[in-house]
């Protein structure tokens, strides 16, 4: 079982402008071509977390203005044991989606995402077109 940082979500109303920013300002490359107000900026190096820019309607300023991704090989079990160390679940996962909402405790929130178990390229593999959240 592992869990590890997949990627820094940050939540905006420009996405174009927004995703130009961090791309360039990290050196990142898209790993797919941006589409319906989701990117995920990658590391050429692979070394570092990935940034994902996600357009919003309403930016939310506390807890939900920037989040992180967890990228879980058991997210049944990740999200068990985050639970008993203090966490709550703030929104299941709905029928299709591979993250499970949850908040840490003070409320900030989180994602839990399933890596697909079959994939040789896990991470890769865990990319998705996420809605806002």
């Amino acid at each position: 079982m592992t869990l590890k940082i997949g990627s820094f979500v940050i939540n905006c109303r420009d996405f174009d402008k927004t995703y130009k920013f961090w791309q360039e300002a990290l050196h990142y490359v898209p790993r797919r071509p941006p589409g319906q107000g989701w990117v995920v900026l990658k590391d050429p190096t692979g070394t570092s977390p990935n940034v994902s820019v996600n357009q919003t309607e309403e930016l939310k300023f506390g807890r939900n203005r920037m989040h992180l991704d967890l990228y879980a090989t058991d997210q049944k079990a990740e999200v068990e044991r985050l639970i008993k160390l203090g966490a709550t679940i703030h929104k299941p996962a709905k029928q299709g989606e591979d993250f499970v909402i949850m908040a840490d405790p003070e409320g900030k929130l989180f994602c839990v995402v399933q890596i697909p178990h079959s994939s040789t390229d896990k991470v890769a593999s865990a990319e998705r077109q996420a809605p806002s959240r």
